[in-house]
């Protein structure tokens, strides 16, 4: 995640806000620090408080890694439009802190992307956890009309800066709000999904964040469609060979740990974040492009010992941080017929407001999941819910689909995977993940018909429902393959198909809307600690999460089993032949491989639906 939504709240909040009428919004003025953290590093601070606030304050705290200078004089008097994101906070008499991290922009100290907690294990080790608590002390003591009370909260990097700000929290550090959190990065989210590297995004990303401490800019592609350069790339040893010369340390790792050894599982949340100390808001997006594992993930683990029930989630129709911007009422082609970012805000406030400022009554649902199809808000006592039957949908002969498993002792379809001829992930052009033109953000609704004729992607499509058909909860695909090779990537998308002419929205008819997508990379299919090359021609299940959704397939749609084996170039290409390490793999390595799907009654292929009643 790019240095985003720092500089949408700073500069779009208050920069491009100075000269406001000031009787639209509260007065602020603008302060900046250097706070010393125990170990004798000083990290740079900026503080945003209410010039004449009737009371004490509490302090909101984001952290980040994408510069924290909010670009006017200190001691400028600013203001805060209604209109503006923070503006509902800001009502309240909130005192806004934002910080660069250590070893980011005007902060002192070196830094590398996503370490783990290690305090509590190291004596007099310091870690972001730390360095939040030190951060919290000073401000307590030094900025004056405080009320004694921290809340922090970011999306993205400044979302699991919250998460891990939030273990061993200073006294003062009351209420938290991970969101888009990156969970664990070998598994899922930014880097891996089911160990298949994220090539375009890891690349781009750790270029921008560690070549340079002062500035996050883009890696110099010299061309704008990028899916030819990353193909002519070749393998991934050119990375370093041609362009990072063993100078980004992520990159670095990546190389290094192919495989989820004790370095992924060190650094992955679960590690070290067991249950919530303090209350915990999870929010996360159904669409989101770079942290859709995250929240879930974390809700997931910390819920297990939440025994003071304070561990919540929301779950909306959003891509990477949409509920933070904007009316958040559609994503590409899909409108969502109401402001949801505009909900979330609301809810936000009342989070902050209740354990902050004793504003409320402090009864909050556990989760508040959106549903799309039916674009309805809605409410459950457990995520997922409890209630949900699993129905399965399976993919069976002449690319149909059915609630019915197949009783056959014959059923197959075969493709060929060229590394040479990938499947896009989406329509050309790829443009840089966050240049100019990028459409990144909303790729996730992308109708899929721009690879549903290709002969190297496999559809498989139930007759159009009787009745609405409402899925809540985690979607996990069975599927039973083999391949010539001795590795292979599986990609399974659960689409729902407009009807062939929608009367209602004809413009829409026989859009292909993937509720649910991922990969899986086949030699983890029996542990992604010790990879296993494939048995050829063998057939065997392939286990794939495809996370939790909540969705409506409407009466007169059809339910879609899609599966390939190329994603390019938002995943690597699997060589399709066993190497210890696909970072060092040769050219000569990749090589085609056909891909055979079963549908048999000993081999049925299928997706878990958790269908509630309707």
């Amino acid at each position: 995640m790019k240095k985003l939504f720092l500089s949408f709240i700073t500069i779009t909040c208050f920069f491009s806000f100075v000269n406001a009428q000031k009787d639209s919004s509260l007065l602020y003025k603008k302060t900046s620090v250097m706070i010393p953290m125990r170990d004798g590093i000083k990290l740079f601070t900026v503080i945003i408080a209410p010039v004449a606030a009737k009371e004490p304050s509490p302090f909101l705290i984001q952290r980040t890694p994408y510069g924290a200078n909010v670009p006017i004089p200190d001691d400028s008097i600013i203001s805060i439009p209604k209109e503006s994101y923070l503006a509902p906070l800001a009502a309240e008499g909130y005192i806004f802190i934002f910080q660069d991290i250590r070893g980011k922009y005007k902060s002192e100290g070196t830094m590398q992307i996503h370490q783990p907690l290690i305090h509590a294990t190291q004596k007099g080790s310091i870690d972001e956890s730390t360095d939040t608590y030190d951060a919290i002390d000073w401000l307590l003591k030094n900025v004056p009309n405080n009320n004694g009370k921290a809340g922090i909260y970011g999306i993205s990097y400044p979302g699991w800066l919250a998460l891990v700000g939030s273990v061993d929290p200073h006294p003062a550090l009351k209420v938290a709000s991970e969101q888009a959190c990156m969970g664990d990065l070998f598994l899922g989210d930014d880097f891996h999904h089911n160990g298949a590297f994220r090539l375009s995004y890891g690349m781009e990303y750790t270029y921008e964040v560690e070549h340079d401490k002062t500035t996050d800019s883009d890696f110099p592609f010299p061309q704008f469609d990028l899916f030819d350069w990353y193909l002519k790339l070749g393998s991934l040893k050119s990375v370093n060979e041609k362009y990072f010369h063993n100078t980004i340390p992520t990159w670095n790792n990546f190389v290094k740990h192919p495989d989820y050894d004790s370095f992924w599982q060190k650094n992955s949340p679960l590690s070290y974040i067991k249950y919530p100390q303090i209350p915990q808001l999870h929010v996360g997006g159904y669409f989101d492009q770079e942290d859709i594992n995250g929240p879930q993930l974390m809700y997931g683990q910390m819920e297990k010992k939440d025994t003071f029930n304070r561990n919540h989630i929301v779950l909306g129709p959003w891509n990477h941080g949409q509920w933070g911007r904007g009316k958040g009422d559609s994503l590409g082609k899909i409108s969502f017929e109401s402001n949801t970012g505009v909900w979330f805000r609301e809810l936000q406030k009342k989070w902050f407001d209740y354990y902050l400022k004793g504003i409320g009554d402090g009864k909050f649902d556990e989760a508040y999941c959106f549903q799309t199809g039916t674009n309805k808000w809605k409410t459950y006592n457990t995520w997922p819910p409890k209630e949900a039957i699993i129905k399965k949908v399976y993919a069976s002969a002449n690319n149909k689909a059915s609630f019915t498993a197949p009783v056959s002792a014959r059923g197959q379809v075969s493709f060929i995977s060229d590394p040479a001829h990938p499947v896009p992930y989406r329509t050309l052009p790829i443009e840089a993940t966050y240049g100019k033109g990028s459409r990144w953000k909303p790729w996730q609704v992308e109708d899929q018909h721009f690879v549903y004729t290709r002969p190297d992607v496999i559809s498989f499509t139930l007759d159009s429902l009787t009745e609405n058909l409402t899925v809540t909860g985690k979607i996990t695909a069975h599927l039973f393959a083999s391949t010539t090779g001795t590795d292979a990537d599986w990609i399974v998308k659960l689409i729902d198909v407009y009807p062939d002419f929608d009367q209602e929205n004809f413009l829409m008819s026989d859009y292909q809307l993937p509720v649910a997508m991922e990969v899986f990379r086949g030699r983890f299919r029996k542990s992604f600690s010790k990879p296993e090359p494939i048995v050829p021609n063998k057939p065997e299940e392939f286990v794939i999460d495809l996370h939790d959704i909540n969705h409506v397939f409407l009466k007169g749609h059809r339910i879609m089993i899609q599966i390939q084996s190329t994603w390019f170039p938002l995943i690597d290409r699997n060589p399709q032949k066993f190497i210890p390490n696909i970072f060092e793999a040769k050219e000569s390595d990749f090589t085609k491989a056909t891909h055979t799907i079963y549908f048999t009654e000993k081999y049925p292929t299928y997706i878990e639906l958790p269908v509630m009643k309707n």
